[in-house]
């Protein structure tokens, strides 16, 4: 545990954990799907949580406090949502696959510097920076204003999704997104640098050179990071895991599982 949270402790919340068992059971590794600011653990069960299972893999999606069905949480920050995901991937009855989506990838990577991952997978990660805050703000001035004085951000479904998914399918999906507390957001504003993960495991950067919320470099940034470059998938939008083609991204993530396993 680091200094700050010893003298200022994540406090207790529950926390909505939804599974899907592969029917071979076995010992594969688990892997738990932690979604992005805005999204609750539906946003993997909609596809990816079933298709996993059916890949062989333990499949495991949560929520960050305050968030789908996770306990109410208006002051979070990121080091809140760290310490709920190292808390269940340690509660997992073997080492985990994370996988991250949005600003949960940046989660996700800061987890990884407390807990000893299997493998991790950043999906469309938003790592935050000035960069992105005005790539959000030249999009869709309007929706993302109010999150620099606390207020929420309102992505458009055009932002988060390609015209191939069916409008009233995206109107759906971009209602159930929430609220998302100021200090949490506000985090944002500074491009993040997560501490090396334990143990150097196998990282894989997945995005979309379409995606109208994190950009090529952004992407590219990120995957450098971990020695990589990013798999994309074009012509998809930034919620890869709802999109129409979702199938082909998680497909290719279980291909890459398979192989470091």
């Amino acid at each position: 545990m680091r200094s700050q949270e010893w003298a200022d402790p994540p406090k207790p919340v529950r926390r909505e954990v939804l599974d899907a068992q592969p029917s071979s059971g076995g010992t594969a590794t688990p892997v738990l799907f932690v979604p992005g600011y805005g999204h609750g653990a539906w946003a993997f069960a909609q596809h990816w949580l079933e298709h996993t299972a059916e890949r062989g893999f333990p499949a495991y999606a949560m929520s960050l406090r305050g968030h789908g069905g996770s306990g109410p949480a208006p002051e979070a920050r990121l080091c809140d949502y760290v310490h709920d995901v190292t808390q269940v991937a340690a509660s997992l009855p073997r080492q985990a696959v994370l996988v991250g989506h949005g600003a949960g990838a940046l989660v996700v990577a800061m987890a990884m510097a407390r807990y000893p991952v299997r493998a991790g997978v950043l999906v469309a990660p938003v790592f935050g920076g000035l960069g992105t805050a005005f790539g959000l703000l030249g999009r869709n001035p309007a929706g993302t204003l109010p999150g620099a004085f606390g207020g929420r951000v309102s992505l458009r479904r055009e932002q988060l999704f390609s015209r191939a998914l069916p409008g009233n399918q995206a109107q759906t999906y971009a209602q159930r997104l929430q609220r998302v507390p100021g200090g949490a957001q506000r985090q944002l504003l500074r491009r993040q640098q997560p501490e090396a993960p334990v143990g150097a495991p196998p990282v894989l950067v997945v995005g979309s050179p379409d995606d109208r919320v994190v950009s090529g470099s952004a992407l590219e940034w990120v995957a450098r990071r971990y020695g990589g470059s990013p798999l994309l998938f074009p012509g998809m939008g930034h919620d890869l895991m709802l999109d129409a083609r979702w199938q082909e991204p998680i497909d290719a993530i279980a291909d890459w599982l398979e192989k470091v396993r």
